[in-house]
């Protein structure tokens, strides 16, 4: 796995984020027997930064949790199935998946307001956002389903409770 890691925000650095990208990341990747070897790149960045790249890729002017953008477009053709595994683009090159960005207000605020561990809850935004540049989506109720089936068992596998239950 290889995870690199753009800090706009020391906050991160000091919250042990690399660790928390890495162990997300690479039980995702286990649980979906996709190459382990692969190549992600994370912003960690805070509302004001993600609130532009919201604005700029999705025509929503306000900051949010977190924001994927796979390497290549990888979603199942039929509504509730998985996504072919991905493959490199070339034999012997690394298979790189895409960018996540992530905010630490937003994350940081919605970790109190839902009464869960900040760590905790930011694993689950970034199981969220690798899953997504996987070809996973939750536009669709069976995509969602199928979406977060998946994160409960790939958190729960990391020793994480159910993030959907109150």
């Amino acid at each position: 796995m290889s995870v690199d890691i753009v800090f706009e925000d020391a906050r991160w650095e000091e919250v042990g984020f690399e660790a928390l990208a890495e162990a997300a990341s690479r039980a995702v990747l286990s649980h979906l027997g996709v190459d382990p070897d692969a190549e992600i790149a994370f912003l960690a960045c805070d509302d004001t930064r993600i609130a532009e790249l919201n604005a700029e890729f999705r025509a929503k002017g306000q900051a949010t949790n977190v924001l994927s953008w796979p390497s290549d477009e990888r979603a199942a053709e039929t509504a509730g199935a998985h996504p072919d595994a991905p493959r490199p683009d070339f034999p012997d090159a690394p298979l790189e998946l895409g960018d996540i960005a992530i905010a630490y207000d937003t994350c940081a605020r919605e970790a109190v307001d839902q009464s869960k561990d900040f760590s905790t809850h930011v694993t689950h935004l970034l199981v969220h956002g690798t899953l997504h540049l996987l070809g996973y989506d939750h536009i669709d109720e069976k995509d969602a389903t199928l979406m977060e089936g998946l994160e409960v068992e790939i958190l729960g596998k990391m020793g994480i409770s159910n993030p959907y239950l109150r």
